[in-house]
């Protein structure tokens, strides 16, 4: 077991695997929220819309989570208002959101003449976790967490029937943006662990593995929660042992789980189906 012992004796890996537990925690959660809403994408469009928000709020010096949450809002409000006043699809939107304001912050970058560090900010960098990196995570973790389970029942009711949910007084319109939100958050959160390139395939990866073993939503957030504490964890000692990026590893090792479980489902599995047909 030195393998797995060893590198515990660096603070740096104390700090980067407490890091990827927690995000490994938080990320399927509101991943599993968004898939079963058939919503997936947004995560992708949030997650490139944050650069604009985290380098204008790194040059004026605000807190990064703030530029951030700004920009994710922003660009949701934009998709939302003209999906509402045109025909224009939402997939087309989204598209279109994702890379303007992806644009905007690469023109950002350039014009503020910012020290930070995009390679990082883009692909993650978990070596660099410090503890009060630790304690910010862990607020995010613990908000969304106690939020999605106080409000478990308006979720479920919001998610499989948007309709009824409405008709019944529900505030789907403040359900959609604590879901923004909550997304939003979690990219933030996870940005020294994948960065915002990578960050897609933690809030989606463990989610559909998930899917493909269970059928009820509370136990698809257990388990998608579960395996992406694991997930983290495989993909944060092999870029040790291997000298990986953190990000790429951590994203390669979502791949590689989910592959399995297609494979080897017993509901949903190819080679079930394969076996079936033969």
């Amino acid at each position: 077991m030195d393998w797995v012992t060893d590198p515990l004796r660096y603070e740096f890996m104390r700090l980067a695997l407490v890091s990827g537990a927690l995000v490994g925690v938080l990320c399927p959660v509101v991943g599993a929220l968004l898939i079963v809403q058939r919503m997936a994408l947004i995560s992708n469009v949030v997650a490139h819309s944050v650069l604009p928000g985290l380098v204008i709020a790194y040059a004026v010096r605000w807190p990064l989570l703030i530029g951030a949450l700004v920009s994710g809002l922003l660009s949701t409000t934009v998709i939302a208002w003209v999906r509402s006043h045109s025909r224009i699809k939402a997939d087309a939107i989204m598209a279109l959101v994702l890379s303007s304001f992806f644009a905007l912050g690469v023109v950002c970058i350039t014009l503020f003449r910012t020290r930070l560090n995009l390679e990082a900010l883009l692909f993650g960098d978990i070596l660099s976790v410090t503890p009060t990196d630790l304690w910010q995570v862990g607020a995010i973790v613990a908000i969304v967490v106690l939020a999605v389970r106080s409000f478990y029942k308006e979720l479920l009711f919001f998610t499989f029937d948007r309709g009824g949910a409405e008709a019944a007084g529900l505030p789907v319109h403040h359900i959609d943006l604590g879901l923004t939100v909550a997304t939003t958050l979690a990219i933030v959160a996870s940005l020294k662990t994948v960065g915002v390139i990578l960050v897609v395939a933690m809030v989606v990866g463990p989610a559909i593995t998930a899917y493909l073993w269970v059928r009820e939503l509370h136990t698809m957030l257990m388990l998608g929660a579960a395996l992406g504490i694991l997930e983290s964890l495989l993909g944060i000692y092999a870029s040790f042992y291997l000298d990986l990026p953190s990000g790429a590893a951590i994203s390669l090792t979502i791949f590689a789980i989910f592959g399995l479980s297609f494979a080897v489902s017993p509901t949903q599995g190819g080679l079930q189906r394969w076996l079936k047909r033969s």
